[in-house]
């Protein structure tokens, strides 16, 4: 990163938005949206006004929920005086809170109803890290791999965007109701936690793309094409299935927040950035190819004897190796916006929240990252300044709470 990027101020705490480029997760999952029932004499509602996505199940919702178009991903820190009966409390809360707002129902305690009239596929998702189970004396439950991630070469971490205790991913289609939800997740947390960090993302408009379409990222890629996309895919990239049983049926989570130096990008024709992604920019091909999902071909070459894709392109560099085909995660991406900075150097201030769920981060992201470090050429105009890791407890069931069988005696 240059040194006057290096030297961007960033908003912190509640006013700190993000999000991130682009993953489309067009994926069968048990968190499909469904709509909610209306009298045969009742006019026709808008559609986002009778979409929810069911909260209960095997896995959390959130995940493999196809992405909605806005995000607010909150990192918290435990309170000092918190203890795992308060954690308890906690959990029953925020559970019981996330439940009904998921129906498009307004939790007990919230004096404005009215807010709820359009649930708009809002998905509340819940994570752990690895101070949760200090806190729990929980730590013999704590998975391996549940530690920050090894510094990487090209890593510019900011402490503002690390780590956290716990994590609420919300999402919806809505950014009234998304914006009222996450208040009222803070609100009713703060007696047991602080907000460490907040990323606020966005994708476009429900109803701009087709619902299985590929959203794109803020330089015009199409992000998210090689995602799970079948149940079986999703058991072998995302679904943990062994360990604990709170766990099992659960995913990690990795944050990964980057800014693009779009102003830099700017400078490329489309050949050039077609050579650096290793896919036109248009229907996402792999370069030598004619649609999104053709197999990439790294042994193809040119009249002239030259590979068609270059072997440092991003999608060259973040193909597993044949012998490790499992090196892959599911991505859910969503691109931030942050106001230019007043001294008018750059003309944007934007960049990604890059989420990936997998199975073991140190077996999938991990070595997908260290080969992207070493060679990516998309290096030259991507800087990671954020990197959190947690774990994401199985789905519930009924009236239990999120982790309750990490969490009773």
């Amino acid at each position: 990163m240059s040194s006057n990027l290096s030297r961007r101020r960033f908003l912190t705490g509640l006013g700190a938005g993000a999000g991130a480029g682009a993953l489309s997760v067009a994926a069968a999952g048990n968190a499909a949206a469904i709509g909610l029932e209306r009298e045969p004499d009742e006019p026709e509602r808008p559609p986002l006004q009778t979409q929810t996505v069911e909260f209960d199940g095997e896995h959390q919702a959130g995940i493999a929920t196809p992405a909605q178009a806005n995000l607010w991903l909150i990192a918290f820190d435990i309170k000092e005086d918190v203890d795992r009966d308060r954690l308890r409390r906690l959990m029953r809360v925020w559970t019981q809170d996330a439940r009904r707002m998921s129906k498009g129902e307004p939790p007990r305690t919230d004096l404005e109803p009215e807010m709820y009239d359009a649930p708009a596929n809002l998905t509340f998702t819940v994570g752990f890290g690895p101070e949760f189970f200090t806190v729990a004396e929980r730590e013999d439950q704590k998975p391996d791999w549940l530690d920050p991630l090894p510094e990487y070469s090209t890593d510019q971490l900011r402490d503002e965007w690390n780590d956290g205790d716990l994590c609420l991913q919300i999402c919806c289609d809505d950014p009234l109701m998304l914006s009222h939800a996450a208040r009222f997740m803070i609100k009713n947390g703060a007696p047991y936690v602080d907000v460490r960090w907040v990323q606020m993302g966005f994708l476009n408009a429900k109803g701009a793309k087709e619902p299985t379409a590929t959203p794109r990222n803020r330089f015009g890629q199409l992000d998210g094409t090689v995602n799970p996309r079948e149940e079986g895919d999703f058991d072998r990239v995302v679904w943990i299935d062994s360990g604990p049983d709170w766990l099992r049926g659960g995913s990690a989570m990795v944050v990964r927040r980057i800014e693009m130096d779009i102003d830099g990008w700017d400078i490329l024709d489309r050949p050039s950035r077609e050579e650096v992604a290793g896919r036109t920019l248009d229907t996402g091909a792999p370069l030598g190819k004619e649609n999104e999902f053709d197999p990439v071909d790294l042994d193809a070459t040119d009249e002239y004897g030259l590979p068609v894709i270059d072997r440092n392109s991003h999608v060259a560099r973040s193909m597993p190796p044949k012998e490790f085909p499992n090196q892959k995660i599911l991505r859910r991406v969503y691109n931030y916006d942050l106001p230019p900075e007043p001294d008018g150097r750059f003309t944007s201030n934007t960049g990604l929240i890059f989420i990936c769920y997998q199975k073991n981060p140190l077996e999938q992201f991990d070595p997908i990252q260290k080969r992207l470090a070493e060679a990516d050429r998309l290096n030259e105009w991507i800087f990671h300044i954020g990197s959190a890791v947690f774990a994401m407890p199985r789905g519930t069931a009924g009236d239990e709470y999120w982790a309750q069988d990490l969490l009773e005696d």
